[in-house]
């Protein structure tokens, strides 16, 4: 696999990892400003939606970042 491929992969999967974390975290903590979703499978739904949102998010920040500062 190209250099590139490899660092770029390698820096989304760690990007994604620390924002399933966080958002995780964010999730179990109730630090959100809205309530709760009814019903337990609606709240699975909006759990997986709410740590994806903050996984995408992150590891493209985090890839941006890496490509910014360490690519050759």
């Amino acid at each position: 696999m190209p250099r590139m491929i490899s660092f770029m992969l390698t820096r989304l999967a760690t990007g994604f990892a620390i924002g399933c974390a966080v958002g995780f975290l964010i999730w179990q903590n109730g630090f959100l400003p809205f309530g709760s979703v009814p019903g337990e499978f609606q709240n699975y739904i909006a759990q997986g939606l709410f740590i994806y949102l903050f996984a995408s998010t992150i590891s493209m920040g985090y890839l941006a970042t890496a490509l910014l500062l360490e690519a050759e």
